[in-house]
């Protein structure tokens, strides 16, 4: 496949993940973050079963095959339901704008985290964190002086079980085919997620009322767009790969407006823009200088 071709399944797979705020804002008036989330993990799961069979039936007999996959599935899952859950709840009380923007702080936190591991920061690193936290205040403090409101904490916190979850991926999926990895991390979510769905007692009307954004968010955000993040991913340079992906944030935006009729301040606007910028700068890949 033509990097172009490649790049533009990449560019469907940032619409689809960002117009999911959207959905996720949505279901927020007839379901709770446990009941949403657990519904579309499930989904999520069963939508990957085709593409993550072949894989599994290849590679069972392999000497530590379950134990690697059913270890990375675990631990990739408990990270992903706790960060998808907290989103839900941000999502719900900041919109699906603000919650877009937010969400793609996990780009800049990762490798900060990183030094966790020994890892060095670069200085680019550094000045994006810095224009992140500008735009974040002017994002999250808006027009008023009251502060980050309730549903911007939540989305911050979110975004930092989203490092996790990318770092856990990281370091357990090094040995395990990724959807197949991804597959078991979403029944894990499914499953840990549907005690909290118990407790929050959804009749099926508020179910069934919901169930466009809960099929769109786990048939679509779940399943198909991590699949064609994998397929265009192998043929995309890693640095643009992920300035593509980061639009998902942008997308959030449009959605919100377009869908929702949110609607942005300028100072709002410009916290936006500090993100997004923030958000590109901390993935541009610097021409090394020679000797």
């Amino acid at each position: 496949m033509k990097e172009r071709n490649a790049a533009l399944l990449l560019l469907l797979t940032s619409l689809i993940w960002g117009l999911s705020f959207v959905a996720q804002s949505v279901s927020a008036e007839s379901i709770g973050p446990f009941t949403f989330n657990s519904i579309r993990f499930l989904i999520g799961a069963a939508v990957l079963v085709p593409f993550a069979l072949p894989s599994i039936l290849r590679d069972r007999k392999t000497p530590g095959y379950w134990k690697k996959t059913l270890k990375g599935g675990i631990i990739c899952g408990l990270c992903l339901a706790s960060a998808a859950v907290i989103q839900q709840i941000g999502v719900a009380e900041s919109g699906a704008g603000k919650g877009g923007f937010i969400t793609s702080l996990y780009i800049i936190i990762v490798p900060f985290l990183s030094v966790v591991l020994g890892k060095k920061v670069e200085k680019k690193t550094w000045i994006a964190g810095v224009i992140a936290i500008i735009g974040m205040y002017l994002l999250c403090i808006g027009g008023s002086e009251t502060g980050f409101s309730r549903g911007d904490i939540f989305l911050l916190i979110c975004a930092l079980f989203f490092s996790f979850h990318i770092m856990a991926i990281d370091i357990t999926g090094k040995d395990v085919d990724g959807v197949t990895l991804s597959m078991f991390q979403f029944l894990v979510g499914g499953i840990v997620t549907f005690p909290g769905m118990i407790t929050e007692a959804p009749s099926a009307s508020a179910i069934i009322s919901a169930w466009l954004p809960i099929v769109y968010a786990g048939a679509f955000s779940c399943g198909i767009a991590y699949t064609l993040q994998v397929v265009g991913q192998k043929y995309v340079r890693p640095q643009h790969a992920v300035l593509i992906l980061s639009l998902e944030s942008v997308w959030a935006a449009v959605g919100g407006a377009i869908i929702l009729s949110e609607r942005m301040n300028g100072r709002e606007l410009i916290g936006c823009m500090l993100v997004f910028a923030a958000v590109i700068a901390a993935q541009i890949q610097l021409p090394t200088r020679k000797a």
